[in-house]
């Protein structure tokens, strides 16, 4: 993982042009790829915006609270993580990143007033996570994502979700848990066709953000766990026990119900 050369100091780690172009890595399958994740960045690095040709974006578990007007001049990105910082509304602009596909802003500070009209423009969105923020509603320029496949509204305030959630036409899988609406059915009459199994996973710590490995202490909630070591996905796992693992230091064994196995749930 790529750490600044000039340290953390009261607005987080400085991050240059020089040390991002370092740190992008061309994928598999052929995406341009940049991962600044849990680097105790505090305010956007704008010199990002410059990589123009960028089409994956990795700025999670970082203490960014805004993210720059100008971030639609990204206008290449496909994949945006922006999940575990401090966000509490979104710019205009990011409106203009037509080609974005997998959005996750996951445990970040955003309520319902901080989605600006314009993110109905990201028709070609199939993934879109938010999961673990303060949303109570979703604004209405969200009706025109018609391509969602998968969507996370998991932990938030929703005691009744709009009624075009329910009938977006391509989604397959969506998450409401931990919401005052949650229901056996998840809230929105849509569940699975089969019960997801139980199963068993070995997690060391350091894949944790610190929120999340706080709420491995309590029994059925959500995390984030790395689940493609060629994309750096995250799973979304409601947990049911969290043991300590007495062989390796920080390590967990954790007891799951996989809720999502797609790469921004």
């Amino acid at each position: 993982m790529p750490k600044g050369k000039g340290g953390k100091g009261a607005k987080g780690t400085k991050v240059t042009l020089k040390i991002a172009k370092k740190a992008v890595r061309m994928t598999p399958d052929g995406c341009c790829r940049l991962t600044l994740s849990n680097m105790g960045i505090a305010i956007f690095p704008k010199c990002l915006l410059k990589l123009t040709n960028l089409t994956e974006l990795d700025l999670s578990r970082n203490r960014i609270q805004k993210l720059p007007d100008s971030i639609g001049d990204l206008e290449s990105l496909r994949w945006l993580d922006l999940h575990s910082n401090k966000l509490e509304s979104l710019p205009e602009s990011l409106g203009k990143l037509v080609l974005l596909t997998h959005l996750n802003l996951s445990n970040n500070r955003l309520t319902s007033a901080g989605f600006p009209a314009t993110l109905s423009s990201l028709t070609s969105l199939t993934s879109l996570n938010l999961g673990m923020n303060q949303l109570d509603t979703l604004p209405p320029s969200l009706e025109a994502l018609d391509s969602l496949q998968e969507l996370g509204l998991f932990d938030n305030l929703f005691i009744k979700l709009p009624e075009f959630v329910k009938v977006y036409p391509n989604l397959k899988k969506i998450n409401v848990k931990g919401n005052p609406s949650s229901q056996e059915d998840g809230g929105v009459g849509l569940r699975g066709k089969k019960e997801r199994e139980k199963d068993t996973y070995l997690v060391h710590e350091s894949s944790l953000c610190r929120t999340c490995l706080k709420k491995c202490q309590v029994d059925s909630v959500l995390v984030f766990l790395k689940y493609s070591l060629q994309r750096d996905s995250y799973l979304a796992l409601a947990i049911t026990s969290v043991t300590p693992f007495p062989f390796n230091a920080g390590t967990t064994v954790v007891s799951l119900r996989k809720e999502k196995a797609q790469q921004s749930f």
